[in-house]
């Protein structure tokens, strides 16, 4: 196989890797976004919910638009209650438009709200007016000391709240802690099919014959205020009242369906006055003079590093390092006998290149003189003591076996004599 025909093997290989990576961590992402949606049929999916509500008769739709164009609505039925399924768990953030269009009397249902973990078992069961109903999450919403007395828990237990509503204005924002309340997984648990279904309908305002607001309904767990016994509590207080048809809309916009007005503000070919851009990082940079040329310079840079199948710069050839064999074989021998505790050999070796300098510097040739001699000579010459210099020479005589620290003192004591001479 030639280098060409390796290249184009090891792009294929490469290639074919991307792809099969892109592919699975994509495709866990658009399971995701269907996550919570009534047009899914999976077990995390609405669709039999919504398919429930329609069969029961109730006015439902689903809305495939962003939320500013519903706040911006001239033509927006009042109430109307907005629920937003999340694919998971989301932080608990009402922004100024959401907060506005609430106050008008609409209500906000959000599930799948990110509260704190608790002691709670993972499955519950709940008794309430709808029935049974099953939780299937630990976390709970444990109300604040700063929240205000417009929060209301409408299903819960002694670890907190799972179902809880806030009064804003005349309109009201229902929080579920987990998104999975009535999805398909639950079709054996009508109460929880009903529990969502009356916390979507329930919002409506019942007004007496003189049209002046006479309650905001919430369900909690007291069944006066139920909605199937409201209208006797109207009865008790000699009160007769009736309900304002509420709108009820299911987002799927944030599923990433559109509609084709959607989708025709999108692609900016309609004159609709409610179509607002959504502002991302790349359409800001599609605006700017800068990125025509950005855009430019990168395919060239891209272009020229694939066509040269390098990087910047002119290929460096690799200097090979030169191998002093001395040194590599004096290395390997040391290591050897440093596991082998051989040192005698060193004693010998070394001890007689320590005489020989010895010798030379005192300029008595290169021939190993006997150890008398030497240690005469070197009295003679240098005045010291030779007492020292015989314990060394009677040392590599003997060859005893010493330890590494004691050859280090050995070597040291040479050197000590060597700058005496």
């Amino acid at each position: 196989m030639n280098i060409t025909n390796r290249k184009v093997w090891i792009f294929g290989a490469i290639a074919i890797g991307a792809i099969l990576l892109i592919t699975l961590i994509a495709a866990p992402s658009s399971n995701k976004l269907m996550s919570g949606s009534t047009y899914s049929r999976s077990p995390d999916g609405y669709g039999a919910w919504y398919a429930f509500m329609s069969e029961r008769g109730t006015p439902i739709q689903r809305w495939q638009k962003p939320f500013s164009v519903l706040a911006n609505s001239q033509d927006a039925q009042i109430p109307t209650t907005l629920l937003q399924v999340h694919s998971g768990f989301i932080k608990p953030y009402i922004d100024n438009t959401e907060r506005d269009w609430i106050k008008k009397g609409n209500t906000l249902v959000i599930l799948g709200m990110v509260e704190a973990v608790t002691n709670a078992p993972f499955s519950t069961m709940h008794n309430s007016l709808e029935g049974k109903i099953k939780i299937e999450t630990t976390r709970r919403h444990k109300k604040n000391p700063i929240e205000g007395k417009d929060i209301n828990e409408i299903l819960g237990d002694k670890f907190g709240a799972i179902v809880w509503q806030e009064e804003i204005d005349k309109g009201k924002i229902i929080y579920v802690t987990t998104p999975h309340l009535a999805a398909n997984a639950y079709q054996d648990f009508p109460g929880n099919y009903e529990l969502l279904a009356n916390l979507v309908t329930q919002s409506g305002i019942w007004k007496n014959k003189k049209g002046i607001e006479a309650k905001n309904i919430s369900i909690t767990s007291d069944p006066i205020y139920s909605i199937n016994n409201l209208k006797l509590l109207y009865q008790t207080n000699k009160i007769s009242a009736t309900k304002i048809t509420t709108n009820i809309l299911v987002d799927e916009y944030i599923h990433g369906y559109k509609d084709s007005e959607a989708l025709n503000c999108q692609n900016k070919s309609s004159d609709n006055p409610n179509c607002q851009e959504e502002e991302t990082l790349f359409s800001y940079l599609a605006n700017t003079p800068i990125f025509p040329a950005f855009l430019q310079g990168l395919v060239i840079i891209l272009v020229t590093i694939w066509a040269a199948n390098r990087r910047f710069g002119q290929p460096v050839t690799l200097t090979t390092p030169v191998i002093n064999n001395s040194e590599a074989y004096i290395k390997a021998l040391a290591s050897v006998l440093q596991k082998a505790g051989s040192s005698e050999f060193i004693l010998d070796i070394v001890g007689k290149e320590q005489q020989l300098q010895l010798q030379r510097s005192l300029g008595l040739g290169d021939i190993l003189l006997d150890r008398e001699s030497l240690v005469k000579a070197w009295v003679q010459q240098t005045g010291h003591s030779g007492v020292e210099l015989e314990q060394l020479l009677q040392q590599q005589s003997e060859k005893p076996r010493m330890r590494d620290k004691d050859l280090l003192n050995w070597l040291e004591k040479w050197q000590e004599i060597h700058r005496s001479s």
